[in-house]
């Protein structure tokens, strides 16, 4: 064991994963929690803000881009499924063009917006809401599991979490698997991951696609 503490359920029974050893990509090393299965990439090895927001600056994330939109809709469309009409929600990490918003309001379902980088309103944080979603943000998190209870706490009793982020492939096909190319991409959630998510707060989970995920809070 490492004793490195996992980002998302705090245990200290974590081991090494992997070691990336690919030319031309950033050397580091993943460890997995045995608890809750999540593979992440331990603090010494994170990139500082400002050469993180340097590699987000080069996304493109125009809301008017059609590709971006059927892209965005893999997660909004199972979403609004779960909505009444006038539900208001929450884009967190809505990056530089908050696409997902726009398409969520033209649903009809208003959504404020929050990121660290980009649109960084901690008003935004301190509302009630009847839905958070969170596109292309949980690999990114340093803490996903302070996160998560803090997105939580911001739901309605009822409400949605609607997150999307890729979900661990084989421990055989890791070590190629591009969504590690990203350096900014720091913690991996398996199925497993998701289901100790639920277990702890006593939610409702839906898998949506292999980077959708729904979780619903207890409506009482």
């Amino acid at each position: 064991m490492s004793g490195l503490a996992c980002p998302l359920c705090l245990s200290v029974e974590t081991q090494q994963y992997h070691r990336e050893q690919r030319p031309k990509v950033l050397p580091r090393d993943y460890y997995r929690c045995n608890h809750c299965q999540l593979v992440f990439v331990p603090a010494a090895f994170h990139l500082l803000a400002d050469a993180e927001k340097a590699i987000y600056d080069q996304h493109q994330n125009d809301p008017q881009d059609l590709h971006y939109r059927r892209f965005l809709n893999r997660l909004c469309q199972p979403l609004l499924a779960k909505l009444k009409p006038g539900a208001k929600g929450l884009d967190f990490g809505c990056g530089p063009g908050p696409a997902l918003a726009l398409m969520l309001e033209e649903a009809g379902c208003p959504c404020s917006n929050y990121d660290l980088y980009y649109c960084n309103r901690p008003e935004a944080l301190t509302r009630s809401y009847d839905y958070i979603c969170s596109t292309e943000v949980f690999e990114h998190l340093s803490e996903p599991g302070k996160v998560a209870s803090q997105l939580l706490d911001l739901l309605k009793p009822g409400g949605w979490l609607a997150l999307m982020t890729k979900r661990l492939v084989s421990e055989h096909d890791f070590p190629q698997w591009h969504y590690t190319l990203d350096p900014t991409h720091i913690s991996f959630f398996a199925d497993d991951s998701f289901r100790w998510l639920a277990s702890e707060y006593q939610l409702k989970l839906e898998f949506h696609r292999p980077d959708v995920v729904l979780l619903q809070k207890p409506a009482c």
